[in-house]
C-alpha cells in the first residue's frame, strides 16, 4: 500500500479557494458582456495598471519590441518555434480525410476542417512566458486557422518584448497587450474593438482557467487547465538532487502548483526532501516554490512499479517525469497523464520550452479523459453522406423506416418512406413502417 511521507493541503480548503475564484470570474465576465471596451479598460487599469485607448499593438510597437531583443534571443525563439512547427506538421499529416463506399451505392466520408478564428492567451504577469505563443499560435497556424488573435498582459508596465516577438514570429494576426479575465473575456465575448473568436486556447492562472471554463459553450476551448502539476516517478537509479530539481523547477510556476514524488526507494524519498530544503535556500524563485512545496508537495513510497503505475494513474498528473530502470514500462502501462518525459536525459522544462511537443496539457485530473493541445484540437472532423443509386436509397430507407417507427418518430419514418416509394416503387401507407 502506498505510504505518504508528505501530504499537500486539504482538498476542502482547495475547494473553498476555487469557489471564491468562480464568483469573481462570473461577475467580471458579466461586466464585459454588458459594457464591452469600457469594462475591459477598467479591469486592465485595476489589475495590470495598464490603460490605453486601443490594446492592439501597432506594427511600429511590434517592430520596437523585436528591436529590444538580441540576435541570439531571436535565433533561440526561432529554433524553438521550428521544433514546435515540425512536430505539429507531422501531427497534421497523420490526419486524413476519408471517403468510403460502405455498401453498394452508399458513400460516407469525413473532412477535417479548421475552426475559423482562435484566441490564444499567453501568460506573462509574473514571468514572460513566450513559449506559450509557440505552442498555441504555431499549432493553430499549421492546422489552417484563418484568424489567430493573441493576448498577453503587460510585463513591468509595458508589452513584454520577448512575448511580442514570439507572437509575431509565430504568425499571430492580431496582437493585444491585455491580460487576465478581461483578455479571455474580450476575445470570447467580443467588444467594440475586438471581434469575438470561435475558440480559446492557452494556459493561465486560476482566474483565466475559470474564465475559460465559464465561457466554454459560447466558444470552444482547448481543455480545462489549472495550476501546473508535476509528478516525478523515480527509483534508486537516480539521486535526490535531480528529483528535487525537477520538482522545484515546476513548483516555481505558482504557489498552488502540485509537485509529487512517487518512488520505490525510501532512501531516495528522504534524500529528495532534504535536497529540496537545501535548494530552497538558494533558488531565486524560492518564495513561490516553497509555498507550492509546503501546500501541494507530496512524497509517496510504493512497493513496486505496478503500484507506482496505479498511483500515477490515480494522480493523473499534467507532467510525469520517469527516471527508473525501465522508463518504457510506464509508457506501456500508464494511461492517465498529460505528457511523459522518459529517462533522466529529458525533463519537463524541455517540453515546456523547446523540444517540440506542446506544453498546454490537462490538469486537475483531466488527463483521465483528454490529452493536451495539438493540431487536432483546432480541427472539426465533420461527416457527410451520399447515396448514389435508387436501389441503395430504397434499401436503407426500409431499415430506417422500421427503426424510426420503433422509436415512435413517425415524421422521421416518412423521410425514409418517401424514398422507398420514389426509388423502390413500393406503396407504403403514410404513417406506417416499411415491411
Amino acid at each position: 500500500m502506498p505510504e505518504f511521507l508528505k501530504r499537500g493541503r486539504d482538498a476542502v480548503l482547495r475547494a473553498e479557494d476555487h469557489a471564491k475564484v468562480r464568483a469573481t470570474v462570473e461577475d467580471i465576465l458579466s461586466d464585459i458582456e454588458n459594457r464591452g471596451d469600457a469594462a475591459v479598460r477598467e479591469l486592465s487599469a485595476k489589475f495590470d495598471g495598464w490603460d490605453r485607448p486601443d490594446y492592439r499593438l501597432t506594427d511600429a510597437e511590434i517592430k520596437s519590441c523585436l528591436g529590444e531583443l538580441s540576435k541570439r534571443d531571436i535565433e533561440d525563439i526561432r529554433f524553438a518555434q521550428e521544433r514546435v512547427r515540425n512536430f505539429a506538421q507531422h501531427q497534421r499529416e497523420s490526419m486524413h480525410d476519408i471517403e468510403v463506399e460502405t455498401l453498394p451505392g452508399v458513400v460516407l466520408g469525413h473532412k477535417n476542417i479548421p475552426v475559423n478564428s482562435v484566441g490564444c492567451y499567453v501568460p506573462g504577469g509574473k514571468y514572460p512566458l513566450l513559449a506559450s505563443a509557440h505552442m498555441s499560435v504555431i499549432t493553430a497556424e499549421v492546422a489552417g486557422v484563418d484568424r489567430i488573435v493573441t493576448c498577453a498582459p503587460p510585463f513591468q508596465g509595458k508589452p513584454a518584448p520577448a512575448i511580442v516577438a514570439a507572437q509575431h514570429l509565430a504568425g499571430a494576426d492580431e496582437i493585444y497587450c491585455l491580460g487576465g479575465i478581461q483578455a479571455v473575456g474580450a476575445m470570447a465575448i467580443g467588444t467594440q474593438s475586438i471581434a469575438a473568436v470561435d475558440m480559446l486556447v492557452g494556459p493561465g492562472n486560476a482566474f483565466v482557467a475559470e474564465a475559460k471554463r465559464q465561457l466554454f459553450g459560447r466558444v470552444g476551448i482547448d481543455l480545462f487547465a489549472g495550476p501546473t502539476e508535476t509528478l516525478v516517478i523515480a527509483d534508486d537509479t537516480v539521486d535526490g538532487e535531480i528529483c528535487a530539481t525537477d520538482l522545484l523547477g515546476q513548483a516555481e510556476h505558482g504557489g498552488n502548483s502540485p509537485a509529487i514524488l512517487l518512488t520505490t526507494s525510501r532512501k531516495l524519498a528522504h534524500e529528495t526532501m532534504a535536497e529540496i530544503e537545501r535548494l530552497l535556500g538558494i533558488l531565486p524563485t524560492a518564495s513561490v516554490a516553497s509555498k507550492a512545496w509546503e501546500d501541494y508537495g507530496e512524497v509517496i513510497v510504493c512497493d513496486s512499479e505496478e503500484e507506482m503505475v496505479k498511483e500515477a494513474d490515480r494522480i493523473a498528473s499534467e507532467h510525469v517525469q520517469v527516471m527508473t530502470r525501465d522508463p518504457d514500462y510506464f509508457l506501456k502501462n500508464m494511461s492517465n497523464y498529460g505528457a511523459l518525459f522518459l529517462g533522466p536525459r529529458t525533463n519537463v522544462a524541455f517540453g515546456d520550452k523547446v523540444i517540440g511537443t506542446n506544453h498546454t496539457l490537462p490538469t486537475m485530473k483531466a488527463a483521465r479523459y483528454t490529452g493536451g493541445l495539438w493540431v487536432g484540437k483546432f480541427l472539426k472532423t465533420v461527416t457527410y453522406q451520399r447515396v448514389t443509386t435508387d436501389a441503395a436509397s430504397a434499401m436503407i430507407g426500409e431499415y430506417c423506416s422500421r427503426l424510426c417507427m420503433l422509436e415512435g418518430f413517425v415524421g422521421h419514418a416518412e423521410q425514409a418512406n418517401v424514398r422507398v416509394r420514389r426509388y423502390g416503387g413500393r406503396n407504403i401507407p403514410y404513417g406506417t413502417a416499411a415491411e
